[in-house]
């Protein structure tokens, strides 16, 4: 399966014009799969320290509008997190796009961080403590946004369970890149599936880019930079099911 990650910026015209060559990469590599950073398209709401009800719901408009072009991809599958209200609450929704399903939403962002610069649990409502497995054609693959990396209990679980990859939109800072690459390289190994994540990058460095992809014995095998900012590779399903049979994962499945 060929998966594509990617850093995009937010701001315009820098998107449009990252967003067209996102778009001519993922169709001359012929990706199955591309996966978007943490609330790709729109503006980092989290960095307001007080929710705006009326702000917020420009977020989920401009999103709305953006999701109508994913086709423009030319990718079966699309995963990525987004701004959404349900039952008029705020959420961090994770969703999955596919060309013959359409939108669907799989698991809400449930660990919020509430500091300067990342004032999530005033933005969004804590969403699912239920770690599900999901599927996305032949990919079967947990969902871990952002600061659920760090959600270092799920990784026993998903060794125990016919996992494919961990997959991780994110908007991490361009300061803390080797922190999130090595919890992201601990997931694989642990859960014995590929890490793939792709990031958001900000001129100012609040969010710093890099996506991956990890093979499941924690090697990197694609890293995104400003002057590569997207990375595709043709990862082997075969190959997580076997590591869920080695040292680390077995430790892990039942009995």
């Amino acid at each position: 399966m060929r998966v594509t990650v990617c850093e995009l910026p937010h701001e315009s015209p820098a998107l449009e014009d990252a967003w067209a060559r996102l778009c001519v990469h993922a169709r001359e590599q012929r990706s199955d799969m591309v996966v978007l950073p943490e609330f790709a398209f729109v503006e980092p709401a989290w960095m307001r320290d007080a929710f705006d009800r009326e702000y917020w719901g420009t977020q989920v408009a401009a999103c709305d509008a953006w999701l109508e072009r994913l086709p423009e991809l030319g990718a079966a599958q699309v995963i990525g997190a987004r701004p959404v209200t349900r039952h008029g609450k705020p959420f961090n929704e994770g969703f999955r796009w596919s060309t013959d399903g359409g939108y669907q939403a799989l698991r809400s962002k449930r660990h919020l961080p509430n500091e300067l610069g990342g004032w999530e649990a005033r933005w969004f409502t804590r969403g699912d403590d239920d770690f599900a497995i999901f599927d996305a054609g032949p990919l079967r693959f947990g969902l871990n946004i952002c600061t659920e990396l760090w959600a270092l209990e799920t990784y026993g679980r998903y060794a125990n369970a016919s996992l494919h990859a961990i997959i991780s939109p994110r908007a991490t800072a361009a300061a803390t890149i080797e922190k999130w690459l090595a919890v992201g390289k601990v997931a694989a190994a642990c859960a014995g599936a590929f890490g793939i994540s792709s990031n958001r990058v900000h001129s100012d460095g609040s969010c710093g880019g890099v996506g991956w992809i990890i093979d499941p014995d924690g090697q990197t095998l694609a890293l995104t930079s400003a002057d590569s900012p997207f990375a595709t590779v043709d990862i082997d399903l075969a190959a997580a099911e076997k590591a869920r049979t080695t040292y680390p994962r077995y430790v892990f499945a039942d009995g």
